[in-house]
């Protein structure tokens, strides 16, 4: 069969679009294309408070290696922060535009008391899994329920989050393999003070 523009108005003019009365809105009251699947709005509403928690956590972080002058860890983690904040208002904003309402979870206070840099650097990596762990389980929950709108949105979030966990591996490396070495860990502060 032969496609041209007359085909397709023809195929548009036979009552195939549905009408402005049958438009769904979402919880916000914004116009819908499809609903958002019970179990994948409330992990959306999960992983946004893990992201939120991981800037808190960050920033927590970044305040601990400034007490200790260590300006190059401080600006990474400071960094570090406001990337996760940022992953915070993208969620929001693609759940604002499903027609959802941002349902905002309390966060826990940030741990802030560490006894060596690897404990640091440690948690910063499990809380990078988690969040990819995370982004897994939407992957699959938007699979089971057909979203392929948020699998679209989730892929660009979850490349740049392998990025994230494989550059903590790299600096957990580097502060395993110093052993703690000041004149080691001034050399990775002084190569974070870079990024």
């Amino acid at each position: 069969m032969v496609y041209n523009i007359n085909n397709f108005f023809n195929f548009m003019n036979k009552n195939t679009l549905k009408t402005t009365s049958e438009v769904n809105f979402g919880l916000s009251g914004r116009a819908i294309a499809q609903d958002l699947d019970k179990d994948l709005l409330d992990n959306l509403y999960h992983h946004l408070t893990m992201e939120r928690t991981a800037s808190v956590q960050y920033y927590a972080m970044s305040l601990w290696f400034q007490e200790k002058d260590l300006s190059g860890f401080s600006s990474f983690f400071l960094n570090e922060s406001k990337d996760e904040m940022d992953h915070a208002y993208i969620f929001s904003d693609y759940l604002i535009a499903r027609g959802q309402r941002v349902d905002l979870h309390e966060i826990a206070k940030p741990v802030q008391d560490w006894q060596c840099i690897k404990d640091v650097i440690s948690y910063a990596f499990n809380m990078e899994a988690d969040l990819s762990t995370s982004l897994q389980q939407l992957y699959s929950i938007a699979e089971r329920s057909f979203d392929s709108r948020t699998s679209v949105f989730l892929d660009p979030i979850m490349e740049a989050q392998i990025k994230s966990e494989d550059e903590f591996a790299h600096i957990l490396g580097q502060v395993k393999f110093s052993d703690e070495q000041p004149s080691a860990i001034l050399i990775i502060d002084n190569e974070l003070s870079k990024k």
